[in-house]
Formats: C-alpha cells, structure tokens, sequence
C-alpha cells in the first residue's frame, strides 16, 4: 500500500474515532439528565397516586414549593451560605496543609517511616467522633465546625499527594538527576507535576467528604446551615424543609466536585480521560 493510501486510511480511521466519540459523549449527556429526570417522574406520580407517604416523602412538588417559598425569605441562602463558608475556609487550609505535608513525605523516606503510620491511624478515626473534643477545646464556637472539616481533607489529601509521588516513573527521576535538576527544579518540574493527578483525584473525594462531615456536625453543634436545616426540620416534622435541605447538600457537593474537576482538565491538560464506551 502507497503511503498516500496509507495517509488516507489514517484520516478517515481518526475521522470516525470523532464522530463515535462524539456520539458516546451525546449518548452520556443524555442518560445524565434523562435518568434523574425520570426517578423524580417516579416520585411524583408514588406521591400522587398515594403508593407512598407523603407524609414521609414529600412529592418533588412539594419541596420545590418549599425551596422556593425558603428562598424568597432569605432563609434558604442565609443556611446554604453558612455551610458554604465553612466548607470553603477548613477545606482550603486542610488541602494546603495535606499537599504540603504529602510532598514532604513523599520526598522523604524518613519523615514517611516517621507519620506514615500514625497518619493512617488518624484517618481511620471517625472524623464527628472528634467533635467533642474540639467542643470541650473551643466551645460552641465556628472553630470546632471548621477544624472538623480542615482534619477531613487534610487526611484525604496528605494520602493522595505521597502516593501521586510514589507513583512517578523512577526513569523521571533518574533523567532528572542525570541533567543536573536538583531542589526546586526538581521539585517544579518533575514532582509537583506527576503528582498532580492524584492531588486533583484527592481533592474531588475530600470535597464529598468535606460536605459529608460539615452536614453531620452542624446537626450536631450549630444552629445555621444546611445540616441544622435537615435535623431542625426532622425534629419539627417537617419533611418539606427537610427535602430541600438535602437537595441542597447533594447540589453543593455536585457542584463543587463539577468545579474541581474542570479547573483539573485547565491544570494538567496533557492528561488524557480515559473513557470507558
């Protein structure tokens, strides 16, 4: 075969490799907002045809009559902001703290040895079991509220960033040493970039975590936010309010996962997804 020919096959081969990607990626953005779509369908009609208790779950209706009414008098963003903002603040310092922390361990075999084994233990600790603790330490304050969500991430990101550099190519390293990179070329160019992925993978489980964590504590120890919303609400029975406090948590957490994993593909574009058909 002449290599025009040859030149010609590749082509068209990369011309319908797009177009069937193209396709899956229709087919995927049609099954993401057809299916949820479809179970709310299914809840409305459970509810108005009396197949559940609408007494215990309300229809989707209902709720959205309810977050609408809770956002007309401020109440709805005044808990979804509180929870927010502790989100915001005990996530960033504990992702700093986790990726500043992972890279020194990763790059050290012994500070590794050292609090690789009383990190593991730590993680293993129900993060709300802490809580009183803190409480005991700062009282009824924003302090343990946030604290309880800086240890979360820290934990989830101090794993992710040392496995992200133990899984450099060891052949990385070796190139690197042989032309000379040392210190903060070493550090800028090999280390931070291989693990990079894996800082990004921790940071979309830390902020699920994160949500999760801050959730249970403001049921616990708060009298604003989206958690103290769910419970206030059970406690009164009030299941509308209750619906459209966990409609929120879920959208808070999707949202923020959706951020994260879109400033990952501007950070590391020479990272291909890996698509499964």
């Amino acid at each position: 075969m002449s290599s025009p020919d040859r030149q010609a096959r590749t082509v068209e081969a990369a011309r319908t490799e797009r177009a069937r990607e193209r396709r899956l990626q229709g087919r995927d953005l049609a099954l993401a907002i057809l299916t949820p779509v479809a179970l709310l369908a299914l809840w409305e009609v459970s509810a108005r045809f009396g197949w559940i208790d609408v007494r215990v779950f309300s229809s989707p209706s209902d709720v959205a009559v309810q977050g609408a009414e809770m956002a007309a008098d401020g109440s709805l963003s005044e808990h979804t902001l509180a929870t927010l903002a502790r989100l915001g603040i005990g996530g960033a310092i504990g992702a700093v703290l986790g990726i500043a922390v992972g890279l020194l361990m990763g790059t050290s075999r012994a500070l590794n040895a050292a609090l690789g084994p009383t990190f593991s233990a730590l993680y293993a600790l129900p993060k709300v079991a802490i809580l009183p603790i803190l409480l005991f330490i700062f009282g009824l304050t924003e302090t343990p509220r946030i604290l309880s969500v800086v240890i979360s991430v820290f934990f989830i990101m101090q794993i992710n960033t040392v496995a992200g550099v133990h899984a450099i190519d060891s052949k990385l390293l070796e190139a690197a040493r042989a032309y000379g990179a040392r210190g903060a070329d070493r550090f800028r160019h090999i280390i931070l970039p291989g693990a990079l992925p894996y800082i990004f993978a921790g940071a979309r489980v830390a902020v699920g975590t994160g949500v999760i964590v801050i959730t249970a504590v403001e049921m616990l120890a708060s009298n604003t936010g989206l958690g103290y919303l769910i419970w206030n609400s059970w406690t009164l029975f009030m299941p509308d309010k209750m619906y459209v406090g966990l409609v929120m948590v879920s959208l808070l957490g999707a949202g923020l996962t959706a951020l994260f994993a879109f400033v990952e593909r501007r950070a590391i574009p020479w990272r291909r997804d890996r698509r499964t058909p």
